[in-house]
């Protein structure tokens, strides 16, 4: 758009009820203030992180003021989070809040970064043994719905037109369940920001007693279906997506898959509604902390122009998991929770087949005890072919990364995902179940696909053993021609997944909300 059409537009912005101006990309608008986006979350890494939530949390906001954005982040202060802070100071104190006592506001800088955090000091609901959501035992905290409720009713608070902070926010960002009553608080609170809703996972909802409307002091008028209550209870993520001004998720394709069963949950009817709202935004990846460039956690480095030290990273990985060491072998790997919906299961049904076709498999994770005893007895059953750790391992997960031949992501729906990006990045190709934002990241290794050199991996439609096991076969002959896979490789090293292209998304996603 030329600038005087750009000027036109201001003109047209202005006139606009609630228009706040922002900084834009326009030379002609750089003396405009920065746009400004509180970015709420229950996790953020490196403060504290239990998922891939807390990797966008952790990269999302640089990115955005790299951007130009006023990008601040709003979290509890868990015990570890104010153990990594740098002499946070008290910024505000409030007394008596309708249902969560008295609460005080602490201001830093992330560890790793100058962005804002504000972090929520409030030790009777955030200081506890365990995690962020759970207690040393692994249940859920009785109180999530107090827990969450107050980091909600803060965000919206502090983004309402009658905010307690000097600075003052043009867009609420929220994500998952444990922000999800914020937009609806904000609406209540006749909020002057715009609010966004972001779905990492559907899956998880943040579901509590219809008795928990009272507790938190929520408006029971708006306890019906056309509002807060679901099947009778309340959905803290029902609410974001009911009241937000924008809905979205972290892939287009999750958008669409959710509107429809079984990956809307329950929730595919709202969602349908309120579909010309919504969009998906596939996540980044951290380029500097996942680079086989300069990768710490590799016993060589390597990149695009010179893959020499991923065969020594091949070589070590057979070593450090006791595997048999060759070179030409195929090896498989896989780094994921050891879930259902994670398709663990698939890989478990062909891993026999696997090995007796020459392949060797190394997995690392941890999660339902059923799935940890068969990938236990995997390996026990072929030593020298199939290593398993169960647990995790940061430097472990980059060394498999750089060190397999092939990534497995059988996942039955994932949101986004994030390790079939780090696989390309490190000449891994990634084999995913098209669904969600595996299939939105991943080009097929098709005859087409492959005579263009666009490809980087392989994807395979159907939740069966015999679907991943024509995909294995499909790729073990692509590996057999040494120089097709070589091209293969480099397409996906040469991919760009970094932060910098879904944060302009982000930006333009705002502008559009603020303008209506």
């Amino acid at each position: 758009m030329g600038l005087l059409a750009e000027l036109l537009n201001l003109l047209k912005v202005k006139s606009m009820p609630g228009y706040k101006p922002y900084n834009s990309t326009l030379p002609a608008m750089e003396s405009l203030p920065p746009m400004k986006v509180l970015f709420a979350t229950s996790e953020a890494r490196p403060l504290v992180k239990t998922g891939g939530l807390a990797d966008v949390s952790g990269a999302l906001p640089g990115a955005l003021r790299d951007s130009g954005i006023d990008c601040r982040l709003l979290l509890p202060a868990y015990p570890g989070v104010l153990d990594s802070l740098h002499k946070p100071r008290e910024c505000l104190r409030l007394d008596h809040t309708p249902a969560f006592g008295n609460v005080r506001l602490l201001q830093a800088d992330m560890p790793d970064s100058t962005t804002p955090v504000y972090v929520i000091d409030a030790p009777g609901y955030y200081a506890r043994e365990g995690g962020p959501y759970q207690d040393i035992d692994g249940y859920d905290y009785p109180d999530n719905a107090l827990r969450f409720g107050l980091l909600s009713w803060l965000a919206a608070h502090l983004a309402a037109t009658e905010t307690p902070l000097g600075w003052r926010p043009d867009i609420l960002h929220c994500n998952d369940w444990q922000t999800g009553l914020a937009p609806a608080w904000l609406r209540f609170m006749g909020g002057r920001a715009r609010s966004l809703m972001t779905i990492h996972n559907l899956a998880y909802q943040g579901i509590f007693p219809a008795s928990t409307v009272a507790q938190l002091a929520l408006p029971a008028e708006h306890f019906h279906m056309e509002g807060m209550e679901y099947y009778g209870n309340l959905s803290f993520l029902k609410a974001g997506l009911f009241y937000a001004d924008r809905i979205n998720t972290v892939s287009p394709s999750y958008a669409d898959e959710i509107q429809h069963e079984p990956l809307g949950m329950g929730l595919q009817g709202l969602l349908t509604m309120r579909r010309d709202i919504s969009s998906g935004i596939v996540n980044g990846i951290d380029t500097v902390f996942w680079n086989p460039g300069a990768d710490p956690h590799l016993p060589h480095t390597y990149s695009s122009d010179d893959l020499a030290g991923k065969n020594i990273c091949k070589r070590a990985l057979q070593e450090d998991l006791n595997l048999a060491r060759d070179a030409r072998t195929p090896l498989f790997g896989l780094v994921s929770r050891l879930t259902y919906q994670k398709g663990i299961d698939l890989v478990l049904a062909i891993a026999d087949w696997l090995v007796a076709r020459g392949g060797q498999l190394v997995l690392l994770g941890s999660g339902e005890a059923t799935l940890e005893r068969a990938v236990h007895d995997l390996a026990a059953r072929h030593p020298g072919k199939v290593a398993a750790v169960i647990g995790y391992d940061e430097g472990l997960a980059h060394r498999i990364e750089a060190g397999a031949d092939c990534f497995l992501m059988p996942s039955r729906f994932e949101p986004c995902g994030l390790n079939q990006m780090y696989s390309q990045r490190y000449g891994t190709p990634p084999m995913v179940h098209g669904t969600g934002g595996l299939k939105d990241t991943v080009i097929d290794a098709t005859p087409q696909a492959l005579a263009q050199g666009q490809a980087t991996g392989f994807v395979f439609d159907g939740e069966t053993p015999m679907a991943l096991q024509a995909t294995v076969e499909r790729m073990l002959a692509l590996f057999a021609d040494t120089e097709a896979w070589r091209r293969l490789q480099i397409a996906g090293m040469r991919r760009d997944f970094s932060w910098e292209s879904s944060a302009r998304q982000y930006v333009e996603l705002y502008e559009r909300m603020i303008r209506g």
